[in-house]
C-alpha cells in the first residue's frame, strides 16, 4: 500500500494541509429571520476571493458576501423588498434577468453556491421550479423557496494585477490551504503514487481509471469517454 495522496491527505484534515482558520473571519451565511440591517463595515477576508460587509440585524453581527456598489450606512433587508443590491429573498421573488448570488441549495441552508469574488447567477425563468443561468453557462433548476442575495459579488478585478513573482502566488495561495508547487505522479517515488518508480518518465501502464476505484489508485483520466467507433457524430 502507498501513502495517501496529497490530495487525500488534505481533505482528511491534517496539520500540513489543515486550513488556516485563524485567517478566516467569520462563516457567511444568509440570516435565518427577516428584517432589516445596516452595512457597519466592508472588511478584507484573507480567507476568501472576495471582501465581507459586516451587517448589524437587531443588535447581532452577521457577515455577508459584498456585492458591488454596496456601501457603509446602506440599508439590508432579509425578506419581501425592492431589487436592491445587497438585498436577500425568495427566487420566487427575484424579477428574471436579475443577477443573484450566494443561493441556497435547498431552503434554509444558508447558502452554498455563486461565492467567488465577480461572479453571479441570472434568473431564466420561475415556475414550478426557478432556472438560474449559473457562471460556468450551465441552466440549473432550484426550488422556489431558496433565497439568494441580489447582484454581484465584489472583487472582480482582482485577477487583472498581475502576481509579479513566485512569493505572491505563496503567499495568496497559503490562506486557501493549498500549495504552488505541483509534483507530477511520474516523478514521484512508487510508493508516494500510482504512477511513480522506474528510471523513465512513463506512466508504465493504463492511466485510465474506474470511477468506482480505490482511493490509492484513482489517478490519471477518471472514468474516460469510450471512442466514437460507429464514425457517427
Amino acid at each position: 500500500m502507498g501513502k495517501r495522496l496529497r490530495t487525500q491527505r488534505r481533505g482528511r484534515g491534517t496539520p500540513s494541509y489543515r486550513s488556516p482558520s485563524h485567517r478566516h473571519v467569520a462563516d457567511v451565511k444568509l440570516p435565518s429571520l427577516e428584517g432589516a440591517g445596516v452595512v457597519k463595515d466592508l472588511i478584507q477576508a484573507p480567507g476568501r476571493t472576495s471582501p465581507l460587509a459586516v451587517i448589524e440585524f437587531d443588535g447581532k453581527t452577521n457577515y455577508q458576501l459584498a456585492a458591488e456598489g454596496i456601501r457603509v450606512g446602506q440599508t439590508i433587508t432579509v425578506g419581501p423588498g425592492s431589487i436592491k443590491s445587497g438585498n436577500i429573498m425568495e427566487l420566487s421573488s427575484i424579477p428574471e434577468g436579475t443577477p443573484v448570488h450566494n443561493i441556497e441549495g435547498m431552503p434554509g441552508d444558508g447558502g452554498k453556491f455563486v461565492k467567488a469574488a465577480g461572479n453571479s447567477a441570472s434568473v431564466v425563468s420561475r415556475g414550478e421550479y426557478v432556472v438560474l443561468e449559473m457562471p460556468s453557462g450551465e441552466l440549473k433548476e432550484f426550488n422556489p423557496g431558496c433565497r439568494a442575495a441580489v447582484g454581484v459579488i465584489a472583487g472582480n478585478g482582482r485577477v487583472d494585477k498581475p502576481l509579479g513573482k513566485a512569493g505572491a502566488n505563496v503567499h495568496k495561495l497559503r490562506s486557501k490551504a493549498k500549495s504552488n508547487v505541483h509534483v507530477s505522479g511520474i516523478a514521484m517515488n512508487a510508493a508516494d503514487h500510482p504512477h511513480g518508480g522506474g528510471s523513465h518518465p512513463h506512466v508504465g501502464g493504463p492511466n485510465c481509471q474506474n470511477r468506482n476505484a480505490s482511493t490509492g489508485q484513482k489517478v490519471g483520466f477518471i472514468a474516460k469517454k469510450k471512442k466514437n467507433k460507429t464514425g457517427k457524430r
